[in-house]
This record gives C-alpha cells, sequence and structure tokens, in this order.
C-alpha cells in the first residue's frame, strides 16, 4: 500500500530553543567542541544512539523535555552564546582569502568528489579520500574561499560491516533518511524541488539538489531517487562503489555531467573546476558542451577555454584504482552527447585513451582529467615522482620529470580530529592563533612551553577513553552476535588504560599489509604478553565486499584475538567510521602504518593522530617519507624497493618486531620518579610541532588557493575575454602548428669546447635549425644539459635557451647558448630540443610536440 501523499513532520521547537534546528543545520558543529556539549545536554544518551544527527536527535526529543529545557535560564544562556558565536564566523569577512585576494571578486570555485566524509551520520563516504574531500571542505570554508562542493547523495550509503562467528565481513546497507539529516532539499520560487536532467540511453534520468551547509561553504548533493524515474534509475546513486561497471559509469555521469548542471540550475557558473580523483572528469566535458552552446564555439576552442580553470588531483598508484570503461559500454552511453560536442566516436573516446589510434583501449577517466585540465597534482612528493611515470605515456617525448604533474601532500582538518583536552592546552601555552594560522610553524614553537605533566596527564585522558570506547563496541558486538553472557561481561575486562597502545585503522586493500605484524604470531604474543612491558593494539577498518584476500586479512586477525592468552590485549572494532577513527588518533600511544611502497598515495590517518601527540611507525611512503626524521617517531626500513613481495614483508616485518622489542617499548615505560615518560613525551612534543603546521588540511587548500584556484581563474577570464578571442586565436594556432611540427630539423650541432672541462668551466653550443613553415617566434630552441648516471641518462637536467643568431637559409638559423658546468665533476652530456612558443600557451608540453636532436 503506497501513501497518497507524502508529507514531512518537524519537531515542534519551543519559540526559546528554535536557534538550536540553525545550529544543527549547519555542519560547522561537527568541529566546535561547544555545539557538541549543547547537542550533548539535550540528551547524551540520544546523542549517541543518532550517531552524532543534531536533526534526528531533535526530532526524536521528548516535547516535554524540550518545553523544560526552554525555561532552563543556564541552558538557554549556552544556546545563545553558541547561536552568537556561529553568527560571528558566518558572518565574519576577515578570512584568509578576503585579506589575501580583495581585488579578485566573489566567484566560484566547484570541488567535485564522488565521496564527502563530513560526519559519521552523514555516511556518504567510503575512507581517505571521502575524508579527505571532507577535510578540505571544513578547512575551504575556514579560509572563506567562494567554494562551493559537488557530489552525490547516496540513498544507502556506503556498506555497514558486521563479523559473523568465524570473522568473516558481512555487509549491510542501512536506509539513509534525507529529511532527518542535515540536508535542506534546493527548491525553486513555487516551492517546488529544483530537478536537473541527464540524458541516459533511451531516456531522461532526472535529479533533486540537497545543500548540506559546512560553515561558510555549501555542499550540493544530487539525488536521483525520485518519482520521475524509473525504479532501475532510481537506484543510480543507491549505494556508493556498489554494483558493476555499468553503474559505476551511471553514477559517474550523474556527478559529473549532472553536477554541473545542477550549478547552472542553482545560478552558479564556476570559473574553477577542481575534480578530485577520475570519477567526476565528466564536469569537464559538460563544461566545455555548455560553452560550445552558450558562445557558439567549436569543441576546440571551447576545450582551450576552459582547460586552464580546470584542476586535477589524482589519489592513487593503484593501476586498478583509475577507472575504466569498455567502447561498446561508453558508445551505448555517449551515443547521443558527443555529437553535441562536435566529435566523432573515434575523436570522443581518443579523449580517454593513452593511445588514441588504439581502437580496442578503454575509456579512462583519469586519462579524460589529464587530458581537460591544465593543473594536475598528486598527492604527496613521493606519489608524485609515481605518477608521472605511470602517465608518462600521454606525453611520451618528455623526460619523467618534465611530466606536467606537481604534488601538494594531503592534510587533515586540526579541530576536526584534535581532542578537546589538547585544545585546551593549545588555548593555553598557543594562545587562540593556533586556530586562525594552523599552518604557522612559529606558532608550533610554543608546544615546547607545555607543562610535559599536563600533556602526559591529557594523553592518558584520551587512552583511558579510547579503552572505555573500544569495551562498549566489543560489548555492542558481542551482544549484536548472540555471544554467550559470560563473553559478553569479559568485554569490560579488554585492553588496560596503562600500558603502551597501538591503533591501526584503515582499509583492508591488500597493499596495505594489516597481518604484517601477525607474521610471526608467536613473537607478537610475547610483545603482548610481556609482564614489564606489554604492548596492546586496536584495529579496525572495512575490506572491499568483492575483496575476498582483504576479508581474510580480518578473519585472520579475529582469529588470533581469541587466543586465551591475547584476548585482553588486541581487539578488532566492527564497523570502522569517522566516529571510530576519532577515537582512535586521539588515544593511542603509536600510529602503525605498512603500507607496501610506494603504493600508499599519501594517507592522513598517521597526521591525525599526530595532532594528538600519537607517534608513528610506519613504511616510508606517502605524507610520512616527507614527514619522518628520527625525532618524531620511527620508520619501518629505510625505503627500499623490493622485487620479491615475499621477501619484502619478512623483511619489514622483522623490522617492525626489532623497533616495537628495543626501541618503542623502552621510550614509552622508561619513567622518572613523578611517573612521567619524559623522553616519550618529548617525542609527543616534536612530531606536533613538526607535524600540525605543515600537514593540515589548512595548508593544503592555501596552497590549492595560491597554485591552482587563483591562477586558474585568472587565465579562464583572460581567454574569456572578447568572445573569447584568446582560447580562438590560441585554438587556430595549435592546429596549425601540429600540422607543420614535423618540417622542424635540428641539425650541424657545434661546440667550442672539447670533451674535457672543469667545474664551472663554461659550455658553448651551436646549432643550426630548419623550422619550415612556422615561424621563428613560434619555437623556443633549448640546450639540454646536465650531469649521467651509471645508465648514461640525465640527473636533474637544466634547460638553457638558445639565442638565435645569424640566418643561413629560408626559415633556418643558428642558435646558441653559454652556460656553466656544474658544481660537482663527472659525466656530463647535452642535446638539443625545440618546444613550441606562444605568449598564451602557458604549458608547451601539453601539446606533446617536442623534436629532439637526434
Amino acid at each position: 500500500m503506497h501513501p497518497l501523499r507524502k508529507f514531512t513532520v518537524s519537531p515542534k521547537l519551543p519559540k526559546e530553543l528554535e536557534k538550536l534546528k540553525e545550529i544543527a543545520y549547519n555542519l560547522r558543529w561537527s568541529w566546535n567542541y561547544d555545539c557538541i556539549e549543547l547537542f550533548m545536554r539535550l540528551d547524551r544518551d540520544l546523542w549517541e544512539e543518532t550517531r552524532h544527527n543534531p536533526v534526528l536527535l531533535l526530532s526524536r526529543m521528548d516535547q516535554n523535555k524540550l518545553e523544560e529545557l526552554a525555561k532552563d535560564e543556564i541552558f538557554l544562556s549556552f544556546c545563545e552564546r553558541v547561536y552568537e558565536n556561529l553568527n560571528n564566523y558566518a558572518n565574519n569577512e576577515k578570512t584568509w582569502y578576503n585579506q589575501n585576494f580583495k581585488s579578485e571578486p566573489k566567484s566560484v570555485f566547484a570541488y567535485f568528489s564522488a565521496e564527502f566524509g563530513l560526519v559519521e551520520s552523514l555516511p556518504i563516504y567510503s575512507g581517505g579520500l571521502g575524508v579527505l574531500a571532507g577535510d578540505h571542505m571544513k578547512s575551504a570554508s575556514e579560509l572563506g574561499l567562494p567554494l562551493v562542493g559537488v557530489g552525490l547523495l547516496y540513498q544507502n550509503g556506503y556498506f555497514r560491516q558486521y563479523l559473523n562467528h568465524d570473522g568473516w565481513q558481512q555487509e549491510y546497507y542501512a536506509v539513509n533518511d534525507f529529511y532527518n539529516l542535515p540536508l535542506e532539499l534546493q527548491r525553486n520560487k513555487d516551492g517546488s524541488p529544483i530537478v536537473i536532467g541527464v540524458q541516459y540511453p533511451g531516456r531522461t534520468v532526472y535529479a533533486q539538489i540537497w545543500r548540506v551547509i559546512v560553515g561558510r561553504v555549501s555542499l550540493c548533493l544530487l539525488d536521483t531517487n525520485i518519482a520521475q524515474n524509473s525504479q532501475e534509475d532510481q537506484d543510480i546513486v543507491d549505494q556508493l562503489y556498489g554494483g558493476d561497471n555499468t553503474l559505476r559509469l551511471k553514477q559517474e555521469i550523474m556527478l559529473g555531467i549532472g553536477g554541473m548542471r545542477a550549478l547552472n540550475a542553482l545560478g552558479l557558473q564556476p570559473k574553477v573546476l577542481h575534480m578530485n580523483e577520475g570519477h567526476s572528469a565528466f564536469a569537464a566535458l559538460e563544461r566545455i558542451r555548455l560553452l560550445m552552446k552558450e558562445n557558439g564555439l567549436t569543441f576546440a576552442e571551447a576545450r582551450e577555454a576552459t582547460a586552464p580553470g580546470n584542476a586535477f588531483t589524482t589519489h592513487t598508484p593503484v593501476p586498478a584504482g583509475h577507472d575504466r570503461f569498455g567502447p561498446a559500454l561508453m558508445e551505448e552511453h555517449f551515443h547521443e552527447y558527443y555529437p553535441q560536442l562536435g566529435l566523432s566516436a573515434k575523436e570522443f573516446l581518443a579523449l580517454g585513451r593513452e593511445n588514441p589510434d588504439d581502437e580496442m583501449e578503454t575509456f579512462c577517466m583519469t586519462v579524460l582529467a589529464m587530458h581537460l585540465a591544465h593543473y594536475r597534482n598528486a598527492v604527496s612528493k613521493l606519489h608524485g615522482e609515481v605518477t608521472r611515470k605511470m602517465w608518462a605515456s600521454l606525453w611520451p617525448n618528455l623526460p619523467p620529470q618534465e611530466i606536467p604533474v606537481s604534488h601538494i601532500t594531503n592534510g587533515a582538518h586540526m579541530r576536526s580530529w584534535i581532542a578537546n583536552d589538547l585544545i585546551v592546552l593549545f588555548d593555553r601555552y598557543l594562545g587562540p592563533q593556533w586556530r586562525e594560522k594552523p599552518a604557522n610553524p612559529e606558532i608550533w614553537n610554543f608546544i615546547e612551553k607545555i607543562s610535559p605533566v599536563e600533556l602526559w596527564h591529557a594523553h592518558e585522558r584520551c587512552r583511558e577513553r579510547l579503552v572505555v570506547f573500544t569495551r562498549n563496541r566489543v560489548r555492542s558486538q558481542l551482544e549484536r552476535r548472540g555471544t554467550d553472557p559470560a563473553e559478553i561481561e569479559a568485554a569490560q575486562e579488554i585492553l588496560d588504560p596503562g600500558i603502551l597502545t597501538i591503533g591501526f585503522a584503515r582499509r583492508f586493500a591488500t597493499y596495505k599489509r594489516a597481518t604484517l605484524l601477525l607474521r610471526d604470531e608467536e613473537r607478537l604474543v610475547r610483545l603482548l604478553t610481556d609482564r614489564e612491558r606489554p604492548i596492546q593494539m586496536v584495529i579496525a577498518g572495512k575490506a572491499h565486499p568483492a575483496d575476498s584476500e582483504g576479508k581474510d586479512f580480518i578473519r585472520h586477525i579475529v582469529h588470533f584475538a581469541r587466543r586465551e592468552e591475547v584476548r585482553r590485549r588486541i581487539v578488532f572494532i566492527e564497523d570502522y567510521d569517522i566516529d571510530v577513527a576519532r577515537h582512535l588518533v586521539k588515544g593511542a600511544d603509536v600510529w602503525l602504518n605498512t603500507p607496501r611502497r610506494p603504493r600508499e598515495a599519501s594517507g592522513t590517518s598517521g597526521m591525525k593522530a599526530a595532532f594528538n601527540g600519537v607517534i608513528n611507525v610506519s613504511i616510508l611512503d606517502g605524507w610520512w617519507d616527507e614527514a619522518y626524521s628520527p625525532e618524531i617517531g620511527w620508520a619501518i626500513g629505510s625505503g627500499e624497493m623490493f622485487d620479491d613481495p615475499e621477501l619484502q614483508d619478512e623483511i619489514e616485518a622483522n623490522i617492525l618486531y626489532d623497533l616495537l622489542e628495543k626501541s618503542v617499548r623502552t621510550a614509552f615505560y622508561e619513567r622518572s620518579s613523578d611517573g612521567i615518560p619524559y623522553r616519550w613525551v618529548s617525542l609527543m612534543k616534536s612530531s606536533m610541532r613538526m607535524i600540525c603546521p605543515e600537514f593540515n588540511a589548512n595548508r593544503m587548500v592555501r596552497q590549492y588557493t595560491e597554485r591552482f584556484y587563483v591562477p586558474s581563474k585568472a587565465h579562464f577570464e583572460k581567454f574569456s575575454e572578447n568572445d573569447f578571442a584568446v582560447a580562438k586565436n590560441l585554438s587556430a594556432w595549435k592546429e596549425d602548428i601540429s600540422k607543420k611540427w614535423s618540417q622542424i630539423q635540428i641539425r650541424n650541432i657545434e661546440s667550442d669546447s672539447d670533451s674535457h672541462l672543469f667545474v664551472r668551466e663554461k659550455l658553448k653550443v651551436c646549432a643550426e635549425v630548419a623550422l619550415g613553415e612556422i615561424d621563428r617566434e613560434h619555437v623556443t630552441v633549448q640546450l639540454y644539459v646536465g650531469q649521467l648516471d651509471r645508465k648514461g641518462e640525465f640527473v636533474n637536467p637544466q634547460t638553457v635557451e638558445m639565442k638565435p643568431g645569424k640566418e643561413k637559409g629560408e626559415n633556418v638559423f643558428v642558435f646558441e647558448a653559454q652556460t656553466a658546468t656544474g658544481e660537482h665533476s663527472g659525466q656530463y652530456g647535452y642535446t638539443i630540443r625545440v618546444v613550441p612558443h606562444h605568449p598564451d600557451l602557458e604549458r608547451p608540453e601539453e601539446l606533446g610536440l617536442i623534436t629532439w636532436a637526434q
């Protein structure tokens, strides 16, 4: 039986409490402890029961309790203070962005992502990528960026996890009740929902738009679960990363194409488009289509105009993490779309292929994003090196170090992850500036002034809370499983709030090697049960539903944890989410990370742990490869690369055991007469002092703004002026020079130096270059010189522009350059190359045109 009509029932808040609703619908409460305390005062048990969802909390409050609170002067005073603080925050125009870019008129930066991890009660995220996107939004709010997020509103979100009696992961999906989440449906003036349509094979699929307020910025989420769609189409945004490849393509069409149409429907026309991973790359295509339609441009002209305004961030060095779709599937879904771009099927599919001439190659979303964005970055220094090698085929004539992919190392939003006990200490010893300028290293030098006794006791309280939280979660897990009452009661004895606690929590992808520490179980047992210096472990994480090997890792851990001698010392917490992560990064003593280098793009959990004084013990991979120094933690190995994974696991497991046995435990249990481990506290202080200013999301978003958003906006505006004259001219020039480029010849290279030079001695080279029909002003001739390695390949080469000299024939010139040799002796080499030049060509390598001397 279906209802004739639907209606929404909202809590009837007394007039005195109406401000609670406005506070609840702005997710700034998630990083403001006063807001959280306000909701906990309403009903602490219900706050936990609703998974920290203030909207649901208010809807389930007893009306009598609300009316009592409306007469409680103390509560009303606190509520007024929280509300006033929120308004002051929202209306403060003295933000970092406004102070540094006053001349920049307000314009929208659109940030697209398939998942956003903002709070655990809005479960539209799976793990690190989503939490990173959520932290990006929060930091954009604090910095005052004119940014809007775009994503999908999943009816079931990501799967919830529980374990059966054998320890095997089981999945189930909870239904998100959008009307009891901090979401607002966007409506037309007549009250009807704003709806956009996207063409799918033989039909139009519609989506309505929900808005999430995140401090000063907004997140727009598309929802296809509406009556205008068939049941199949309603389910397009049913589950995050669920279903098959066809469903994934449908979701990414809605995210990219639908997302751009949603922004237009809301009256927003972004000048900057930031694609967080390849999932949203179709947004760049839709941006081109809209520009073609509105301004009568060709595809090449519209591409030229939009690419400078597009940024793309790739997050994974694992090939399987880059979405690929077969040609037939793409043809089925885009045969009506690519004609609107003025492209043939072959031209369209070439946009997503490494080899555009290989008609059997799949269509890769990462390649599409690489082709359509001028700004591209990896998420750590090491990941940048890996990414440039991984996608070198897109720029076949460029040396790896010149491939146009930079890096901006990830960061975490500090206020979302720091324990309140530490916030109190930071406020007292660092002053309020750490909140507003967390990337200022001078502020963090005051960490040294914090009393070691105070810092240690604050940390011990966090560890005690982790123990209590873990006991309660394990008890609930056992009760749900129907476990024997005696075993349930014994859950209150697990963990010891006074011993060295290791946290390990992450996605159970096999390359993350969650069972590395179990490689020698008996050695681990001795570590866990040592009478004088024991350790204990709290582990959490999910394996992808299709990843049987990852699930077996979980099962292995659970079976080990059931051994009688260690069952109080090692615990697996089910259903890893933001709430579990918060408790772990605040309460552990050591944060363990064991990926197989170099497959961890960045990682942020170790940063969050370090914010709380937790010490990292990790493989030198991702962010830790940049951050590590001996005074802030421990490295497992020295960054070696192995061809044999089995040998790598064996060696690194033994290094890890040695570190725990000889170094980590010794530092932790070395106590003075007052019971304080001063050497450990010194590690905590050094870790926070060095990591907090560098690896926070405030620094990350500032770098995106300064290096990508603001330049990208300026370039887009330049290319849009005068009816897109720059874009049109540059597009025509590119087409012309591409046709003529093969005419270039480099010949008669000469040097006045012999084969032996001294350090810093001048090297002078000249070369004769025939340009064919290409104007001399449209090329740059470069001397490419540097030291050589044992293989005869360049090491950190430099390019020196060669100046044109006399003309030796029709459009044939002699180019000359002079440079000093390096600071070090050894084998050096040089060659000559020609690259395109145009005053409006920001990156010559984008064309893929480069001629090297033969």
